[in-house]
């Protein structure tokens, strides 16, 4: 199978042109430069707003002018992750994409379907004249990844529509009306340093090859945590050696899951060798533990140049201690919703800047006082460890309702094409939809999208064969969008 060869092509063509378009998160001025260019180029009505987020208007196709108006929805910005050996820059390079079987996937970095296969989707159902729809706004929001800027910051009147449909779910077949509240809780450690013990055996241990993956959809799948997995070896030596820390470094984004962690550290050197036997049991039993989820994982130990300082030991171990008791991963399942995960939190990053240990965390719940509670013990393990901490103000969640019109409308649609009927769903990943409604009261709601495993990580990928269901089955809702009362 070749690109020109995928279906539906128009769809395919966008997004290859929106992959040659740079859009980190905070950093959409070429993608909303490029959007804007779109909509003169097709003579489209279009507006903006002071945060970037950008707004398309397609009138309806004749006959369907009393329609509802539908809101047509996703993010412009992506998750920018690249293997440690990839040569790329995300502001000015453009995403190298290609065919592995049934998947679309790129050269060593994050793929960016989340969400520019939504972006992409739009611009098809915008160049259309093939198809039936009543009035459309499409919208395109900023920075949904680090902060869902675009969607707190959108004012009251900037969509008109009745209805809208996020592009920015992941699995095709399944219909969402839900999603968790989230919220990021960081902390700051002090690095008091002393000159290094004389004598000293500097290593540097790294921990890799792991899957990574959402903090929100990836959470219940087992899959391990590079920093818990190093803060634990790193803790295990201190309790057998004389261990000192010099430096560490692991995780990026505050919602992925951590795949890469290091730390340079010091041991007498009469206990060289020991370290090194240590890791290999630890190695081994990890290795068992993570045999189905993590079949890449390693740890590897490299010797290094001597450091001049290292950090105060009972600094250090107050704060690894406190990396160790803090939670990682899945805390409570739903009640309401089997198979659902209702509050979870994920040790994202640590990262050493100048006297200080920055720990980033992010807790999800569907309910809001869990969120809170979540937060609050995060907190707890990491002032008792002598930190100052914070928790941001978050963003909501999206309540389900099983009665909404669109979500019938997209049952029936599914059914109708396909023989089955779609599973409905709500999602522990955050969506913008929560904060639409705080402003949007009235509006009626529905996510979906293609395929995509392996999101914000290089592994992301898209499955080809689902795009197409997924356009049918928008272009099917479209077409059976009711007339307002």
């Amino acid at each position: 199978m070749e690109k020109k060869d995928l279906k539906p092509a128009s769809v395919f063509y966008y997004f290859e042109e929106v992959c040659h378009v740079p859009r980190p998160s905070k950093k959409e001025g070429k993608i909303r430069a490029f959007l804007i260019n779109f909509a003169r180029e097709h003579g489209l009505e279009y507006k903006t707003d002071e945060t970037g987020n950008v707004l398309i208007r397609k009138e309806a196709t004749p006959g369907m002018e009393r329609c509802k108006t539908v809101i047509l929805q996703s993010h412009m910005d992506m998750v920018c992750e690249k293997n440690n050996d990839t040569q790329h820059n995300f502001d000015t390079d453009p995403i190298e994409t290609y065919i592995d079987g049934e998947w679309l996937k790129a050269k060593g970095t994050t793929l960016g379907a989340d969400n520019g296969i939504g972006v992409a989707t739009e611009l098809a159902v915008l160049v259309a004249d093939d198809i039936q729809h009543g009035p459309l706004e499409c919208l395109f929001t900023v920075d949904e990844e680090t902060g869902l800027t675009g969607a707190f910051a959108m004012k009251e009147g900037f969509m008109e529509g009745d209805i809208l449909i996020n592009l920015d779910s992941e699995d095709e077949g399944e219909l969402f009306i839900g999603c968790a509240g989230g919220a990021r809780t960081s902390a700051e450690f002090p690095f008091p340093t002393v000159p290094a013990p004389a004598g000293s055996f500097f290593f540097r241990l790294t921990v890799k090859g792991l899957t990574g993956g959402h903090s929100g959809d990836d959470i219940n799948k087992g899959r391990a945590n590079a920093n818990k997995l190093l803060n634990r070896f790193l803790t295990q030596l201190m309790n057998r050696y004389d261990l000192r820390l010099a430096e560490i470094d692991g995780g990026n984004l505050h919602n992925a899951i951590p795949r890469e962690a290091y730390a340079v550290c010091a041991v007498p050197m009469k206990d060289k060798e020991s370290v090194r036997v240590d890791l290999n049991v630890f190695l081994a039993d990890v290795e068992k533990e993570f045999a189905k989820t993590e079949p890449l994982l390693t740890v590897e130990l490299e010797s290094e140049n001597p450091c001049e300082t290292v950090m105060e030991p009972e600094a250090m171990k107050r704060f690894l201690l406190s990396v160790y008791a803090v939670h990682h991963g899945v805390y409570t399942m739903s009640q309401d919703m089997e198979g659902l995960v209702e509050t979870s939190s994920n040790l994202a990053s640590i990262k050493q800047k100048e006297n200080k240990l920055v720990v980033v965390t992010s807790q999800r719940s569907s309910i809001l006082s869990q969120r809170q509670d979540m937060s609050q013990m995060v907190r707890a393990a990491f002032e008792l460890g002598g930190a100052t901490t914070d928790t941001g103000d978050g963003y909501p969640g999206w309540k389900p309702n099983p009665s909404s019109p669109i979500l019938q409308i997209a049952i029936e649609s599914y059914q109708r094409l396909f023989g089955i009927a779609p599973k409905v769903k709500a999602i522990h990943a955050g969506l913008e939809c929560g904060l639409f409604l705080e402003k949007y009261p009235s509006l009626d709601m529905v996510s979906f999208g293609p395929t995509l495993r392996g999101v914000h990580s290089p592994d992301e990928r898209l499955l080809i064969p689902t795009v197409e269901k997924f356009w049918l089955h928008l272009l099917d809702i479209l077409a059976h969008i009711p007339a307002k009362a």
